[in-house]
């Protein structure tokens, strides 16, 4: 057994005679006094296991009890081993961020792949050699095979077997599930984390109709078989608002019941098309959207004090669809207006070709733009010493007013804000509300603005004077970076191209070490 690792039992019996799917199988693990009973699921072929995810090291015991009769040592003790280098454990939210549980930082850099465990298997391992290469370490993926554009195939094999010609949640398909593991264990691998999309509307095999008892026996085996895996998150839906034939409380509902028996705490969140899921009931963790308008993340973070993913903004592609025709520059600004504000956005790739093989939703090749870019943008962030806050604005009203003291520096403020400035508070936000720039900062050590399609030859920025600092200008789409002003600090103007996709990047020239938030 070893910390953040995933520890398994496994016994020997008879068949269940009810449901294969909710059974009477309990084995309670102890470690420092602190006990936590799993349930576990029958796992076909006469085999019952149950899963367990240490998260501290140190010794643990565990007692097994059942109404099946079972062979092998239904007790045990283990010492759990400290976490390989390497491992951090579970993705938690921590505000308006995401940390693992160890405090590594984790920047969510995403790709959508709906239907990829549905495909042959040639298709899925050539999916999965592209991930390797890819910069995305967390994917979305659905249980359920999807029923949509360029996705009409039936799969080789479903999450449960048929009884009387109707799809029968007592019964598992277990070579299903076995595959579906197999993969989540290779992306885990590969340092990805799964978000693992548990029903969508775009069905024509009837899963989308289950009722919310058979929905709720889907959700005990999901849970009893996946949960002890670190890198899943649970997303209730993708666009769970189309979902015609759930009424509204059953959300409410899945979410209490994913909350009570995921005994770890994975992430949870649900997905809109329309309307946005109730992002501040509280067993929901971050704010997973459907929407293009990563100019408001500053608002929904301060609305619901949580990490926002804008998991579905429009894919680079050339499809007739208006979500599947952006630019890869348009994709690419999507990516750094919400990271520049301290979000994240996730990728998707619609480049039709004659096979209709299109990444968003069976796999393949990555053929796009945006992957390499992304990874460049991927690169920057993750050097820097903390995630980053948004800034409101960066003419802060009590810095302006210190800089306008000094002749000098008050010459590179620009008159409008000069004047604005010496109003009261009230007017002085509304205005920058109005005219908001991509703008955030680690404390003090970091400020960093996007300027978006703008093609100014200059930017005006406000450092603060305690400091010196260094400036560079950053290419998106070159992917350069070049140092244009160093030790300068206050009231400083910096030279730009005059061209799009332009960020500035301001870093102190003392040393990354230390707490940067003080």
């Amino acid at each position: 057994m070893r910390q953040f690792e995933t520890f398994e039992l496994e016994f020997q019996g008879t068949a269940p005679q009810g449901s294969q799917s909710i059974i009477d199988l309990k084995t309670t693990f102890t470690m420092d006094g602190a006990e936590k009973e799993i349930k576990g699921f029958y796992a076909g072929n006469n085999i019952y296991k149950v899963r367990y995810y240490p998260q501290k090291s140190g010794k643990c015991t565990w007692r097994t009890s059942s109404g099946i009769s079972l062979t092998g040592p239904l007790e045990g003790e283990e010492e759990c081993l400290p976490a390989l280098d390497g491992m951090h454990g579970m993705v938690q939210a921590d505000g308006i961020h995401f940390r693992h549980e160890d405090g590594t930082r984790y920047l969510s850099v995403g790709t959508t792949v709906y239907a990829l465990i549905h495909q042959e298997k040639e298709l899925i391992e050539e999916t999965m050699e592209s991930l390797k290469k890819a910069p995305f370490n967390k994917v979305r993926l659905c249980v359920f095979p999807k029923d949509y554009d360029f996705n009409h195939n039936d799969p080789e094999y479903y999450a449960f077997e048929k009884t009387n010609g109707t799809w029968d949640v007592d019964r598992p398909c277990f070579l299903f599930w076995d595959r579906l593991e197999q993969r989540i264990l290779e992306l885990q691998e590969m340092g990805i984390q799964v978000d693992l999309i548990l029903f969508h509307p775009y069905d024509k095999w009837g899963f989308s109709r289950f009722s919310k008892e058979e929905c709720l026996v889907y959700l005990g085996y999901v849970v009893r078989r996946l949960s002890a895996f670190p890198n899943i998150w649970w997303s209730m839906a993708n666009e769970y608002d189309l979902m015609e034939y759930f009424e509204k409380e059953w959300w409410y509902e899945f979410s209490d019941f994913l909350h009570t028996e995921d005994l770890y705490g994975h992430l949870l969140s649900n997905h809109n098309c329309l309307k946005y899921w109730d992002f501040s009931e509280p067993n929901t963790t971050h704010c997973s959207i459907q929407y293009a308008g990563m100019i408001q993340t500053p608002d929904l973070q301060k609305e619901y004090g949580k990490p926002v993913i804008f998991d579905e903004c429009g894919y680079e592609g050339n499809l007739p669809n208006a979500w599947g025709n952006l630019t890869a520059f348009d994709l690419l600004d999507h990516f750094w207006t919400a990271f520049a504000f301290g979000g994240y956005c996730t990728h998707g790739e619609t480049i039709w070709n004659k096979d209709e093989v299109l990444w968003w939703s069976k796999g393949g090749v990555l053929s796009g733009k945006c992957p390499e870019r992304i990874g460049f943008l991927r690169s920057v962030l993750e050097e820097l010493p903390g995630d980053l806050d948004p800034f409101e604005s960066q003419f802060d009203r009590e810095r302006l007013l210190k800089a306008m003291k000094d002749p000098e520096q008050a010459k590179r403020i620009p008159y409008v804000i000069r004047s604005i400035a010496r109003m009261d508070d009230e007017p002085f936000q509304c205005f920058m509300n109005g005219n908001r720039e991509i703008f955030s900062h680690c404390g003090d050590k970091v400020y960093l603005r996007y300027w978006g399609r703008h093609c100014p030859l200059w930017s005006d920025m406000i450092l603060p004077e305690e400091h010196s600092y260094s400036v560079e200008v950053i290419d998106i789409w070159e992917m350069t970076r070049e140092t244009v002003l160093t030790g300068v600090s206050g009231a400083v103007r910096v030279p730009m191209p005059g061209k799009e996709g332009i960020v500035v990047l301001a870093k102190v020239l003392e040393s990354w070490c230390g707490d940067y938030r003080k």
